[in-house]
């Protein structure tokens, strides 16, 4: 309620709501331009064999920095220190795991162009009478 109160107050003109409609939708513009920019970045998906690279490369450094930190914070008696250092490894990891670098798309899946695609059909499945079963013994 306190949101809808702070956009439309009940003493607001009609000039002031129309104001703020326009800020409004001015901002989720903004919003849908980032979102189409993101999304032209996004454009060069990671393959097969670039998802399991990362998800590799993941759990390694999640492990080497989790044995790291507990060492430090062993060593130095600093249990604040042990969860910055794993924190610091877990933003690290983020920030080479998920984006999709170049390193992730070598592999790239070659797709069958749409005109081609109908010139091969799929095969049709045929349900017949072929029992594959053994005969029963007598």
């Amino acid at each position: 309620m306190d949101v809808y109160m702070a956009l439309f107050p009940c003493d607001s003109t009609l000039e002031d709501l129309t104001k703020r409609l326009h800020s409004l939708a001015a901002g989720f513009h903004e919003l849908m331009q980032m979102k189409l920019v993101l999304y032209r970045i996004d454009a060069n998906k990671m393959d097969w064999q670039g998802q399991k690279v990362a998800e590799q490369l993941m759990q390694i450094m999640l492990v080497v920095f989790a044995i790291a930190a507990f060492i430090t914070g062993y060593v130095l008696g600093s249990f604040q220190l042990m969860l910055y250092v794993y924190a610091g490894g877990v933003v690290l990891t983020t920030l080479i795991t998920i984006p999709n670098w170049p390193f992730f798309n070598r592999h790239p899946l070659k797709w069958l162009d749409p005109s081609e695609a109908e010139k091969h059909p799929k095969p049709q499945v045929v349900m017949g009478s072929v029992s594959k079963k053994k005969p029963a013994k007598k």
